[in-house]
C-alpha cells in the first residue's frame, strides 16, 4: 500500500490546475488470467506551464503520450502515478499500459466459477481503484465523461454505465476463439468511482420501467449461469420500481441516466456498490437456500439505498470525502422511508433501530469515533471511515433533521438540490442551504453541535408523583462522555404506555425539543404516571436512552405484553446499552433475553438480540461463569426451537444460533441428529447452507473433521461451498488446524477475499480459547508487514479478522498497548488496532460488573 495514498491536499492542488473532458477506455479482457490491456486517451484543461499527475496501478506502461509527444514511460510512471510536466492550456494524454486482475474485491475482480470454470469479471472502485483499470485523475471533483470500448469473448455479457451496445465482431483468438468489440456511449459527467465494468457469461433477466419524465428506462438483473435458477428477477424488479416511482416522486427530479442494471456479483467485499446506472451487489442476495426474514428485508433496504445514491452521490457528488457520511447517509435514511412506505416490509425503522443504530452507538463510543463530518487528511482516512459514524450515525442524525425540520421541508429542499447541482459536486452547506430555505430554521447551529463534535448522549426521565400517581414534576436529563463533553438540542418524543388488557399500548405523546443538561416537560404534568414511560419514542433522536425503575421493571416484567416492534426494539436497545455500559450485570441481560426472545415476531429484532445474547455469554459474563452461561443459552435456545411454530422463521434463527454455540456432548449430539435426519424438527428442511453450519459446528465440537469436510464439498463444489469449507477447516478444535488457518492467511498470499474472511472467522470460532493464545504474539509480529504487503481490503480483514478477542483477557490488553506504543504509524492500521483493543477493555469491565 505504501506510494498509493493520495492526500486531500494533493487533490486540492491538483484541481486547481486541472479540468478534465473527457476518457476514452479501451480494454482488452482476452489477454490472459493475469493481466488484461489497458489504453486511456484523456481530453482535458490545465494551467499552461503547470505540472501534476495522473493516477495508474499497473504491471507495465508501454507508452505515455502527452500532446503528441511520447514520453519515457520508465522515467514518468512508478506503476502508482504518471508525472506529467510543462501543460498546455488544453491537453490531450493516450496511456498504453498492462493491468492486473484482482481476487481481492478491488479494481478488476476476476473470478473462475468451480462449478463450470466460466470466468466472471466485475470492477469495485469505491475508493481509488478505477486506477487499477485505467489512467485516471482519481478524485470525486475531477468529473468528466466516460467513453468505454471493451474487447471480450463473444459470447459473454459486457454492462458499463451507458447503455449495452450490440458487439461488433472483432479478430478471433490465438485457439480461434470467438471474440467481440463493445463501443460504448459517453456517460454523464460523473466521478471516476462510479465508473464500471462488469463482464462474463451472466444470465440475464431483462425489463423496462417508464419514469416520470416519459423515457423508457431498461432494467437488467444479472447473476452467474451457475446460480440463475435461484434468482428472483421478479420481486428484486418489483421492489426497483417501487423506488423508481417513490424517489422520482419525493425528490421532484426524474431519473437521471439512462438504463438501469443490476449485477450479483461474486467475492464481492460490501452489501453493494452505487455505479451509475450500473449497481454491482453481493451474491449472498441471491437466495440458493432459506434465509432469515431479516436478510430478506436487509436486501430490499439495500436495493433502495443503490438505488438512492442515483441522486445523492451519482447525480450530484461530494467534493471531497470528508462528505463520505453525507453521500452514505443519506442514502441509507431514504432507503429506510422508501422500504418502509413503498414496500411491504413496513417495519423498516424498526429495523433501523435496531441494526442502524446500535451499531452507531458502539461506534460513537470507541476510542476511534469521530465527527460525522470526518477530517479526511487522505485516503487511508476515507478507507477506514466507511463505519458506523458515516453510515448510521449519519443516517440517525439525518434522520432527527428531518424531525428538526419536518419532513415536507426535507423533501422540498432535497429537491432543489438536485435542481441546483445536478452532475456537479457539493459540500455539507449546499444542502443546508437548501433545507433552510425550505423550513425555514437556522442550521448552522445544529449543524455545529450534530456534525462537527463526536460522541453519543444519554437521556434519561426525572418523574416526581403525588400519593395519587400524578406526575408533579417530569424533566428530561441530558448527559454527554467526559471525553466528548457536548450537549446536544433533539427533537423526540415522549411516550407513555399502560395495560389494554394484556397489551402494553401508547396511551399519549407528546413531540418536544429538548435541549441542555435538564428540560422540564410541563404539559406532562398532572397525568397519571403510566406503567412504561419511553424516552424517544418513535426514534426520532440520536441518543442512548434510559427508563426509569417504575419503567425498567415492566419492560423487563412485560416485554413481550409491548404491541408496537419499534417500542420493543426501544427498549430492548435501552437495556443492552446500559448492559455494555457496565450499568447494569450481564447475567441479567442473558435473563431478560432468554424470558422474553420467545415471543418476539419481528426477525431483525430476534437476529440481533439472540447475537447480542452469545456475545454477552461469551464475553461479558464473569470468566468463572461463561462456560456455564453459553451452555444455559444453548439449552434455552433449543428449547426454543423445538416448542416454536414449525418452519417459523424463529424455529430457523433459534436452531442456527443454537448450532453456533453447541458445544457440549448433548448439543452436538442434537446438531449431528439434525444434520443426518434421524431427529428432525417439525418444518426444518436442513438445506445446503443450513447443514453446512451444522457440520462446522460439529466440527468446532470436535465431532467432524477433515473427512466429513472434505465429502460436504464433493457435494457442493461451489464458490458458497468454498467458503463453508475454508470456514470449517479454520474451526478444527486442535492447535495444528488453528496454526493452518493462520499460515493460510498470513504465510501465504492467495486466498482470494471472501475465503480471508470465511477462515478468520473459524479461526476464531474457539470453545478452548487457549489455542488462541500462541497467536498474540504471531498477530503483533505480522501486522506491519500484512499492512505494507496487502491491499487495503485484505489487510482490514486479516487486522480485525485474526485479533485473538475471544481470549478477553489483560495478557491481550497489555500486548496490544505494548505494540501501540512502539507503533506510531500507519495511523488507519493504528486505528483499526485501537478498536480491537476497545472491544477487549470494554469486555473487562463488564465482567468486572458482572462479578459483583
Amino acid at each position: 500500500m505504501p506510494g498509493e495514498n493520495l492526500t486531500r491536499i494533493e487533490a486540492q492542488e491538483r484541481a486547481a490546475l486541472v479540468s478534465v473532458h473527457s476518457y476514452a477506455v479501451n480494454l482488452d479482457l482476452t489477454t490472459g488470467p493475469e493481466l488484461f490491456a489497458s489504453t486511456t486517451t484523456v481530453k482535458f484543461a490545465a494551467t499552461v506551464g503547470s505540472s501534476t499527475f495522473i493516477d495508474a496501478i499497473t504491471r507495465n506502461v508501454h507508452s505515455v503520450t502527452l500532446n503528441g509527444t511520447e514520453l519515457d514511460a520508465s522515467v514518468v510512471s512508478d506503476g502508482i502515478r504518471i508525472q506529467l510536466e510543462n501543460l498546455s492550456a488544453e491537453n490531450e494524454l493516450t496511456v498504453v499500459a498492462d493491468a492486473v486482475y484482482t481476487n481481492t474485491g478491488e479494481g478488476l475482480h476476476r473470478f473462475v466459477d468451480p462449478v463450470d470454470n466460466e470466468v466472471y469479471l466485475y470492477s469495485q472502485f469505491e475508493v481509488p481503484d478505477s486506477r487499477r483499470v485505467f489512467a485516471v485523475f482519481e478524485q470525486p471533483d475531477l468529473k468528466a465523461t466516460f467513453q468505454f470500448t471493451v474487447t471480450a469473448p463473444r459470447e459473454w455479457e459486457v454492462i458499463s454505465n451507458s447503455v449495452t451496445p450490440e458487439p461488433t465482431d472483432a479478430p478471433a483468438g490465438p485457439a480461434g476463439e470467438a471474440r467481440g468489440t463493445w463501443a460504448f456511449a459517453p456517460t454523464h459527467t460523473i466521478s471516476s468511482y462510479i465508473t464500471a465494468l462488469v463482464a462474463g457469461p451472466y444470465a440475464v433477466v431483462r425489463s423496462e420501467l417508464t419514469s416520470s419524465d416519459g423515457r423508457i428506462i431498461p432494467l437488467g438483473v444479472f447473476s452467474r449461469k451457475s446460480l440463475s435458477e435461484y434468482l428472483d428477477a421478479d420481486y428484486i424488479l418489483e421492489k426497483t420500481r417501487q423506488g423508481f416511482a417513490y424517489y422520482e416522486e419525493k425528490f421532484q427530479y426524474a431519473y437521471p441516466f439512462d438504463k438501469y442494471d443490476q449485477m450479483f456479483v461474486p467475492e464481492f467485499n460490501a452489501g453493494a456498490m452505487e455505479n451509475a446506472g450500473a449497481v454491482t451487489f453481493t451474491e449472498s442476495y441471491i437466495f440458493r437456500s432459506k434465509v432469515t426474514d431479516a436478510v430478506r428485508e436487509r436486501r430490499v433496504v439495500t436495493i433502495l439505498h443503490e438505488l438512492a445514491h442515483m441522486w445523492f452521490g451519482d447525480l450530484v457528488t461530494m467534493k471531497w470525502w470528508n462528505d463520505l457520511w453525507l453521500n452514505e447517509s443519506f442514502a441509507e435514511w431514504a432507503s429506510t422511508i422508501a422500504t418502509a412506505e413503498a414496500t411491504e416490509w413496513h417495519e423498516a425503522w424498526t429495523t433501523f433501530a435496531v441494526m442502524e443504530k446500535s451499531w452507531a452507538y458502539k461506534q460513537d463510543q470507541l476510542p476511534s469515533t469521530h465527527p460525522v463530518v470526518a477530517t479526511i487528511t487522505d485516503l487511508d482516512d476515507v478507507l477506514v471511515n466507511f463505519d458506523g459514524i458515516t453510515y448510521a450515525k449519519g443516517g440517525s442524525v439525518l434522520k432527527q433533521l428531518v424531525a428538526w425540520v419536518g419532513i415536507d421541508a426535507f423533501f422540498t429542499g432535497v429537491g432543489s438540490y438536485f435542481q441546483k447541482h445536478q452532475w456537479g459536486n457539493t459540500e455539507l452547506r449546499d444542502l443546508l442551504a437548501e433545507l433552510e430555505i425550505a423550513s425555514g430554521r437556522e442550521l448552522g447551529d445544529w449543524a455545529a453541535l450534530w456534525l462537527e463534535t463526536a460522541g453519543v448522549n444519554t437521556l434519561r426521565p426525572s418523574i416526581t408523583v403525588d400519593d395519587l400517581g400524578d406526575i408533579t414534576a417530569f424533566t428530561v436529563l441530558q448527559t454527554a462522555a467526559a471525553d466528548y463533553p457536548t450537549i446536544r438540542p433533539h427533537r423526540l418524543a415522549i411516550g407513555f404506555y399502560d395495560f389494554d388488557g394484556d397489551k402494553l399500548v401508547r396511551t399519549h405523546r407528546v413531540e418536544l425539543d429538548v435541549d441542555g443538561a435538564a428540560t422540564d416537560v410541563p404539559e406532562l404534568v398532572g397525568r397519571a404516571r403510566p406503567a412504561l414511560v419511553l424516552l424517544n419514542d418513535d426514534d426520532l433522536a440520536y441518543a442512548k436512552i434510559r427508563l426509569d425503575e417504575v419503567s425498567q421493571a415492566t419492560a423487563i416484567a412485560h416485554l413481550a405484553a409491548i404491541e408496537s416492534p419499534l417500542t420493543r426494539a426501544l427498549v430492548w436497545g435501552s437495556v443492552w446499552d446500559a448492559t455494555r455500559d457496565a450499568e447494569t450485570p450481564a447475567r441479567d441481560f442473558v435473563s431478560l433475553v432468554l424470558g422474553n426472545i420467545g415471543t418476539e415476531t419481528e426477525s431483525t429484532i430476534l437476529r440481533t438480540v439472540l447475537g447480542q445474547v452469545i456475545l454477552t455469554a461469551s464475553y461479558y459474563v464473569a470468566p468463572e461463569r461463561s462456560t456455564g452461561t453459553l451452555e444455559q443459552v444453548a439449552d434455552a435456545l433449543w428449547a426454543l426451537a423445538t416448542s416454536a411454530e414449525a418452519g417459523s422463521d424463529a424455529q430457523f434463527q433459534f436452531v442456527k444460533f443454537f448450532a453456533s454455540v453447541a458445544s457440549t456432548d448433548a448439543h452436538l449430539a442434537a446438531v449431528a441428529a439434525l444434520r443426518d435426519g434421524s431427529a428432525p424438527l417439525a418444518g426444518l428442511e436442513i438445506d445446503t447452507d443450513l447443514a453446512w453450519e451444522l457440520l462446522i459446528a460439529l466440527v468446532a465440537g470436535g465431532q467432524a473433521g477433515t473427512a466429513q469436510i472434505d465429502a460436504a464439498l464433493a457435494a457442493d463444489n461451489t464458490a458458497t461451498g468454498a467458503q463453508s469449507a475454508a470456514n470449517a477447516r479454520a474451526s478444527l478444535p486442535t492447535a495444528a488446524g488453528k496454526q493452518a488457518a493462520w499460515d493460510s492467511l498470513v504465510v501465504v498470499d492467495t486466498a482470494p477475499n471472501t475465503i480471508v474472511r470465511t477462515t478468520a472467522a473459524g479461526f476464531l470460532r474457539a470453545h478452548d480459547k487457549t489455542l488462541l493464545e500462541p497467536f498474540v504474539a504471531q498477530y503483533f509480529d505480522a501486522l506491519q508487514t500484512v499492512w505494507e504487503a496487502r491491499s487495503f481490503s485484505i489487510a482490514e480483514a486479516l487486522v480485525i479478522g485474526l485479533y485473538p478477542s475471544p481470549l478477553s483477557n489483560q495478557a491481550l490488553v497489555d500486548a496490544t498497548r505494548a505494540w501501540l506504543a512502539a507503533n506510531d504509524q500507519p495511523v488507519a492500521l493504528r486505528r483499526l488496532v485501537i478498536e480491537n483493543l476497545a472491544g477487549v477493555e470494554r469486555s473487562l469491565a463488564v465482567q468486572a460488573r458482572d462479578a459483583q
